[in-house]
């Protein structure tokens, strides 16, 4: 019974922690603070924690413990995937690696300068390689990095807790 109520504390956590990404998201936008297209890219795993986890804890109240298990095995998989996305976004910010062209490559080679004007007055581009906000020192894309990974090792951990715990409980 530990078991459970500890893996809904825990995905309640990841939840609200989540909500608490993406409402933070939100607030700087309404500041002016428009994010780049890696931004955007990062923010899909903690949007998928709204299907996920209750679907998690839905399993679990059905008895499915293994289906549940698997379902934050794949959010961990998901978090870990956005914490290298992130080190990839910090990469691009550091000027180490080329980000997306949509963000930070060139602009389109045109013929002629009225081309060349549509082009700009038809694209607004917030760009990946300069970040708009610090906070202590560190970007939201490193931020990102030590959040994701962190949701990751919780969520493994409270996936093998399921897992185990459950599979130790039964006769």
């Amino acid at each position: 019974m530990k078991v459970l109520k500890n893996s809904y504390v825990v995905g309640l956590s990841i939840f609200l922690i989540s909500s608490g990404v993406i409402l933070t998201a939100w607030f700087y936008e309404s500041l002016g603070y428009l994010p780049c297209e890696l931004c955007y890219k990062e923010r899909i795993v903690y949007y998928s924690v709204f299907v996920i986890i209750p679907l998690s804890c839905i399993f679990i109240s059905k008895n499915n413990y293994k289906i549940s298990a698997y379902l934050l095995y794949f959010l961990a998989i998901l978090f870990i995937i956005n914490s290298f996305l992130s080190i990839y976004h910090t990469g691009v910010e550091l000027k180490y690696f080329t980000g997306p062209s949509d963000c930070s490559g060139a602009l389109n080679n045109s013929s002629d300068f009225e081309s060349f004007y549509n082009q700009l007055q038809t694209v607004k581009v917030v760009r990946c390689d300069q970040p708009n906000l610090w906070i202590f020192g560190l970007t939201l894309a490193n931020w990102n990095i030590i959040l994701s990974f962190i949701l990751s090792i919780i969520t493994l951990k409270s996936a093998n807790t399921l897992r185990i715990g459950h599979t130790n409980s039964s006769p």
